[in-house]
């Protein structure tokens, strides 16, 4: 079986960084020591270089299905292995948006087929598809998300629905992940400069617009209710200091 040993790495691992060398047997890790001698494996010299674990994605977006001139999951778990990221999560604003277990099982499937990397995909949810995003498997599916979707047909987020989110958290032990900003803040912000500078805005007040205490409302709001009911939260984006 072929063997590789990465000699003189300063290996980054469980917290710590060592000078160390790695033997590698066929595709798996077979030994770690600050020297390993065999004269039968490659040797790939690391001295000054970092060795880190594979990394995992836990937020991008494939675009496929429905996207694939864009990027299709071959293309980009292809870039993720590239760069070490060795496993990722993808989102479900595909075309269509994966707000079905049918649809998630038909992303899963491509990419048993095309992905170079590990896999998983997120369950999306909206105003519509309660019960079936509860259907959502633990074991094989990392969480349900609203990341790329609107939750109803005004354009808000699941984060400023707290009824449904409550409902949602009473019922579910998935993993829940969301973005969280207050949109009647955002929209108060935004009319407000609108009347000085018409369609005009300067960018540099985007951080005006979408503010310090849009994003501490809406994340207090949803930690609130995911201590009521103990739930497995994630929490996209976080912004500011005062929501950390």
């Amino acid at each position: 079986m072929r063997k590789k040993i990465i000699k003189n790495a300063q290996v980054v691992n469980e917290g710590t960084i060592k000078t160390c060398d790695v033997l590698i047997v066929g595709e798996r890790i077979e030994k770690i020591a600050i020297q390993i001698s065999d004269n039968q494996a490659e040797i790939i010299d690391a001295e000054g270089l970092f060795l880190l674990p594979g990394l995992i994605d836990d937020q991008v977006h494939f675009r496929d299905p429905g996207l694939t001139h864009k990027a299709t999951i071959y293309s980009e778990s292809r870039a993720a292995v590239a760069g070490g990221i060795t496993s990722f999560m993808d989102m479900p604003n595909t075309v269509p948006n994966t707000l079905t277990q049918q649809l998630l099982e038909e992303k899963y499937a491509s990419a048993s087929k095309n992905s170079l990397a590990n896999y998983s995909f997120f369950m999306g949810i909206n105003q519509d598809n309660l019960e079936e995003a509860l259907k959502t498997d633990n074991e094989n599916v990392c969480g349900i998300t609203d990341d790329g979707l609107y939750f109803s047909n005004d354009k808000g987020i699941l984060a400023n629905y707290p009824d449904y989110l409550d409902l949602l958290f009473s019922r579910t032990d998935t993993l829940v992940a969301l973005h969280s900003e207050d949109d009647s803040i955002i929209r108060d912000n935004t009319l407000k400069y609108r009347e000085i500078y018409g369609d005009d805005i300067p960018m540099d007040l985007h951080p005006k617009i979408r503010s310090e205490e849009a994003c501490l409302t809406a994340t207090k709001r949803v930690l609130e209710l995911a201590k009521k009911h103990n739930n497995r939260l994630h929490l996209f984006h976080i912004s500011t200091a005062s929501e950390a």
